[in-house]
């Protein structure tokens, strides 16, 4: 058991789970926020919380390069936090979508469905390209019987693509190294 406890003790970890918890907190606050003011949560301007998510990523690398890393700040941990941060808050997030609307109002949910099969079928003409009537069918069928769990593999699936670059930015931007140990200090 003591080596489990050790485990997630490492800075990095810690520090990587409060974040990413914290960030899908206010993530999911966001999308309550867009709920109350009658925006539809799940449609496209829903992808403003990367805002969220790159702010509190930012947050979290510089809480530990200032707490733990004494200064310094790899590009490992960087990205390794930045990844873990971004995991985390999407799976959180992706269930308090899911708890919100399975058991608050399940309308979220059939309005986004509603939406995709709209947008589906204005598209079916630039589809036929590539989609025979048969494969559309079945497309629009998966689509039409969608439960709400799918929320929570789509929002970590897309959090992941959609987290890259901004990760990666921040990460170079707040990489901190000791080059010190590279340089000949012979006597």
């Amino acid at each position: 058991m003591n080596s489990i406890v050790g485990y997630f003790n490492k800075p990095v970890l810690k520090v990587s789970l409060l974040f990413g918890l914290a960030t899908g907190i206010f993530v999911f606050l966001f999308f309550v926020g867009l709920y109350l003011v009658g925006t539809n949560p799940l449609g496209g301007v829903r992808n403003l919380d990367l805002g969220v998510y790159a702010i509190l990523i930012f947050s979290g690398l510089r809480y530990y390069r200032k707490n733990y890393g004494n200064g310094l700040l790899h590009l490992w941990e960087a990205l390794t936090m930045g990844y873990v941060i971004t995991c985390v808050a999407a799976i959180v997030n992706g269930w308090l979508i899911y708890l919100f609307v399975t058991y608050i109002d399940p309308s979220v949910f059939t309005d986004y469905i509603t939406n995709a099969l709209d947008v589906l079928t204005q598209g079916r003409k630039a589809q036929t390209a590539y989609l025979s009537d048969k494969e559309f069918l079945d497309l629009y069928e998966k689509v039409k019987s969608n439960k709400p769990s799918i929320l929570i593999s789509n929002e970590i699936s897309q959090r992941l693509v959609m987290a890259i670059i901004p990760i990666l930015v921040i990460s170079l931007i707040l990489r901190k190294q000791d080059y010190s140990v590279l340089q000949n200090n012979k006597p």
